[in-house]
């Protein structure tokens, strides 16, 4: 089996049309955990997400995965904070990533039908996935980045806008992809949420990650002035 952890970020940077993004970025992501990354509006968190998964090229530094990134790309996977759906059913949706690497259809609908019922979508499987509602469509996303288990999952705020029997189901799909091996990345702004999730925490502002630690040592005791105002509720200057 090919393993694509540890990822190195060495001194990355990202601008775009003239304005600085990120960096310069220092980082190792390790094979296990669950990464919250933290911070104010304009942070970076996308970006940095972005940048990792391989959306956003670095302007300088640069990020290596441990294996090629063709296999390391074809091992990971990306859902966003507005859910993106494929113009398929909701069938469609969870066997289009199966199918497109090569298994077959009757397989891919076997493992799809058994995601829909974890899920709570059966008797959806004909519908169109954009008329689902908006938590529904975000478990859809993210069942459908799961269903190849993927080494390493980078979640853009996945319960934005979500209520709370929506929020709850996405964390508990997240939290069982944790204990099945998946590697996970999470920006969110809840801080209620990182605290349950977190293993580990990266906290940014201004582009500049300002501090990383374990997730109950952040909580209890971060160590930068930033940090402390974020978690206070204060702004965060």
């Amino acid at each position: 089996m090919v393993n694509i952890l540890p990822l190195s970020v060495q001194n990355a940077s990202v601008t775009r049309n003239g304005k600085h993004l990120l960096g310069p970025v220092d980082l190792e992501i390790g094979p296990t955990g669950l990464t919250i990354v933290l911070g104010p509006n304009g942070a970076g968190k996308s970006t940095l997400l972005r940048l990792l998964h391989g959306l956003e090229k670095p302007s300088a530094g640069r990020v290596r995965y441990a294996a090629p990134r063709s296999k390391a790309f074809a091992l990971q996977a990306f859902v966003f904070q507005t859910p993106v759906m494929l113009r398929r059913t909701v069938l469609g949706n969870l066997t289009y990533p199966l199918t497109v690497h090569g298994m077959a259809r009757h397989e891919a609908e076997k493992q799809a039908l058994t995601w829909l019922k974890t899920l709570g979508l059966s008797g959806h499987e004909q519908q169109r996935a954009s008329q689902l509602s908006g938590g529904e469509r975000q478990k859809l996303a993210l069942a459908r980045a799961l269903i190849r288990a993927p080494q390493l999952l980078f979640l853009d705020e996945p319960c934005a806008n979500l209520d709370g029997a929506a929020t709850r189901d996405i964390e508990r799909l997240i939290l069982e992809a944790r204990a099945a091996g998946t590697r996970i990345l999470m920006a969110t702004h809840d801080l209620g949420q990182a605290r349950r999730l977190a293993t580990d925490v990266l906290f940014l502002n201004k582009g500049q990650v300002v501090e990383s630690a374990p997730a109950d040592a952040f909580f209890e005791a971060p160590q930068t002035q930033e940090a402390q105002a974020f978690l206070k509720g204060d702004l965060v200057l």
